[in-house]
């Protein structure tokens, strides 16, 4: 149930005076929101655990700084958004894609002559895991400034007036980028995706070359072991995106994820320990 902002306000007041399960309420109800959106702007499942765990102790470490003139929601989005953004220590920071390094691969990758390596795994299972992978990966040929506003207007679908308090721009102009970025996304997978556009790819024919290239692994499926969660659980649906510009339909493998347990375990263990008292103390 949504909190009202008296309730979310007690919770932040308790918490920052050393109440440790207001705060493990607050962190509970932003992780997957966090961790969602690490994993769209850095393209792998190890990367957004990381960041994860990073703006969470952001969060935490900065709580009192919180004055209730935006929600907690866009305040923590705030805070993970310029982590991220600025965010170094990803693969694809060290390996950056573009739109047309991904297209060649695609139109001329020798897939034919690369032996079979599924490792008894069925085909239909690693095709979704590439799938998935492939989507999430083709975000990362975006600059992290159209990557972000991407994320934010097609996967949270937060309305322009919000997004540009995140961003630092004007509505008008984040509704511009979006329509921009969109519409790119959308001719990149109309010319290349033969699952989300019209294009010739088709991932079941390119699982063995993936799992060469180290896209996939099939003795370690993220996708397919992460748990699927509904959008709602992850956003605020009141700040439900204007319609800008007709493409959502294209965006479906925009799918939110719960965050891994790995990640649970490590905040718990913060909250835990000796390091976290300090940091009330302060």
């Amino acid at each position: 149930m949504e909190k009202t902002k008296e309730e979310l306000q007690a919770l932040i007041d308790k918490a920052t005076a050393g109440d440790k399960k207001s705060l493990e309420t607050l962190i509970t109800d932003v992780q997957d929101m966090v961790f969602n959106l690490s994993l769209r702007m850095l393209g792998t499942f190890a990367d957004a655990e990381d960041a994860s765990q990073d703006i969470l102790l952001k969060m935490i470490t900065h709580l009192s700084s919180f004055r209730g003139d935006s929600s907690f929601t866009t305040w923590v989005f705030c805070i993970a958004v310029n982590h991220l953004k600025n965010y170094k220590k990803h693969m694809f920071a060290r390996y950056p894609l573009s739109f047309e390094y991904y297209g060649d691969d695609i139109e001329n990758a020798k897939i034919r002559d690369v032996p079979d390596l599924t490792q008894n795994v069925e085909k239909d299972i690693l095709a979704e895991e590439l799938k998935m992978s492939c989507t999430n990966v083709m975000l990362q040929c975006l600059d992290a400034e159209s990557r972000c506003i991407f994320i934010l207007g097609t996967m949270f679908k937060l309305d322009s007036r919000i997004a540009g308090e995140i961003l630092q721009m004007s509505p008008e102009a984040y509704r511009q980028r979006l329509s921009r970025v969109r519409r790119k996304m959308a001719d990149f997978l109309g010319q290349y995706c033969g699952e989300y556009g019209g294009g010739r790819c088709r991932c079941k024919d390119r699982i063995n070359y993936a799992i060469q290239n180290h896209r996939i692994n099939p003795l370690r499926l993220e996708y397919a072991a992460a748990s699927e969660i509904p959008i709602q659980t992850i956003t605020d649906v009141k700040n439900a995106m204007e319609d800008i510009d007709g493409l959502s339909q294209d965006f479906s493998f925009c799918k939110p994820y719960r965050s891994p347990d790995r990640t649970r375990r490590l905040i718990q263990e913060f909250l835990d320990s000796t390091q976290f008292s300090v940091i009330q103390k302060a």
